[in-house]
């Protein structure tokens, strides 16, 4: 087990660096992305529309923020369980997402997918939602914002600290 730090975006060969076990500390822009946003994202890819942000090079963050408190960026982001996004992930994957941040684990199909394409699966700590907080510098809604706190959100973190599954 390492520990390494990486900084959004990163490289393919930075991310060939990183095995199972590591524990890796992010900094950059992350991506939220929940069960509704990836339905929606498949269902424009369907259409043969654009998505609303471009996902090649980005680190999709499974979490729906809670509202923030006053003075506060950003309520509890904890991560959500990573299997509800079994039936988008591998598409959304091949079309050039570097990396995933969820709970628990993920299909075969997922792991396919990441293989092929150089990417990561990190592991948030699940019931770490206020302490993943404090990492978050800014966040914006880049799209869906009728998904209120499942839209997705581009957040800028320091140090968040995530596990190689």
């Amino acid at each position: 087990m390492s520990r390494i730090t990486l900084a959004i975006p990163y490289s393919k060969e930075e991310a060939a660096q990183v095995k199972r076990g590591d524990i890796v500390t992010l900094s950059g822009a992350i991506y939220t992305a929940r069960d509704a946003a990836h339905k929606k994202m498949i269902a424009y890819l369907n259409a043969g529309q654009p998505l609303p942000f471009d996902i090649a090079g980005q680190v999709i963050y499974y979490a729906g923020p809670a509202p923030a408190k006053p003075g506060d960026v950003i309520g509890p982001a904890g991560p959500t369980t990573s299997s509800r996004m079994n039936p988008y992930a591998p598409r959304l994957i091949r079309l050039g997402i570097a990396g995933i941040i969820g709970k628990g684990s993920v299909s075969d199909e997922v792991h396919t997918a990441l293989r092929e394409t150089g990417g990561l699966y990190l592991q948030a700590v699940g019931g770490a939602a206020a302490l993943i907080a404090r990492c978050v510098k800014s966040r914006e809604v880049v799209a869906f914002p009728e998904l209120g706190a499942e839209a997705i959100q581009k957040l800028v973190v320091e140090g968040f600290a995530v596990v190689c599954a």
